[in-house]
């Protein structure tokens, strides 16, 4: 096991304290969730350095590995529903490099998505210049405004890949003319239905599934999907920055690149 680097600057926080502020900010209690939110491995008992990163795979680890993170904190994190429950192949490698370096791994999936102002909702929401003011979908995930101004579905396209840095796929009439706007950042495909029943003119998430374009040509509505990692890397870098400000942590993002 290695010994706690040293951060100079950094002013650190008891790692059960930072759960508890977490818990206490995004209210995971509130979400009938796939996956257990809040500390999932409990590393050194005080928190320096804080690495981010949409998805606790090997390449993140690795990277606080090397940076002598104290924290992993992440949207994806382990012990999905369903999941073998054995730590045993890739699984028992992620796990051992956390406890064989006394790192701690947090991870908020719905709770990161939901969270009016860190959340990744609120982030693809202020890349398209539009507030929710309307919900829907499971457990009201889904989001829903009005642009300040119309614009069509290729020119809102086009934006979102510029500002994700990946173009991004979309369905139905480019010209379309859109004022109401909904999304959904990761793999909210299954809400378009909805989308399209709460009245918008496009609707954003991160993926696409064979029946949107169907959906997309008959209803009118444009279907936009930016890509599950690219629409979910706004929750952990704004969380790194609240905490940051907060706390005097040193908060990293590391994106490990997906084109997913």
């Amino acid at each position: 096991m290695s010994s706690p680097p040293e951060h100079p600057g950094a002013t650190g926080i008891a790692l059960l304290d930072l759960v508890a502020h977490l818990d206490a900010l995004l209210e995971p209690e509130r979400f009938r969730d796939y996956a257990p939110n809040g500390l999932q491995v409990e590393g050194r008992a005080t928190v320096r350095r804080l690495v981010t990163g949409v998805t606790a795979c090997q390449a993140l680890l690795d990277a606080a590995v090397a940076v002598g993170a104290d924290a992993v904190l992440v949207h994806h994190g382990y012990f999905w529903r369903n999941e073998p429950a054995t730590l045993t192949g890739l699984k028992r490698k992620r796990i051992a490099t956390l406890v064989g370096n006394d790192i701690s791994l947090l991870a908020y999936h719905l709770p990161l998505d939901a969270h009016p102002l860190v959340g990744n909702n609120a982030g693809l929401g202020r890349a398209m210049g539009v507030a929710a003011s309307a919900f829907f979908g499971e457990q009201q995930l889904g989001c829903a405004g009005e642009l300040a101004a119309p614009v069509s579905a290729g020119e809102l396209a086009a934006s979102l890949g510029h500002a994700l840095g990946r173009e991004a796929l979309l369905l139905g009439v480019p010209q379309t003319t859109v004022r109401r706007v909904g999304w959904c950042t990761g793999g909210a495909q299954g809400y378009f239905g909805e989308a399209i029943a709460a009245g918008v003119d496009a609707f954003v998430t991160g993926e696409v599934s064979e029946q949107c374009e169907h959906l997309a040509r008959e209803s009118g509505v444009a279907f936009i999907a930016a890509g599950h990692h690219a629409t979910e890397r706004f929750g952990v870098q704004s969380l790194a920055a609240h905490l940051a400000d907060g706390f005097g942590l040193d908060c990293r993002f590391i994106d490990v690149p997906n084109p997913v």
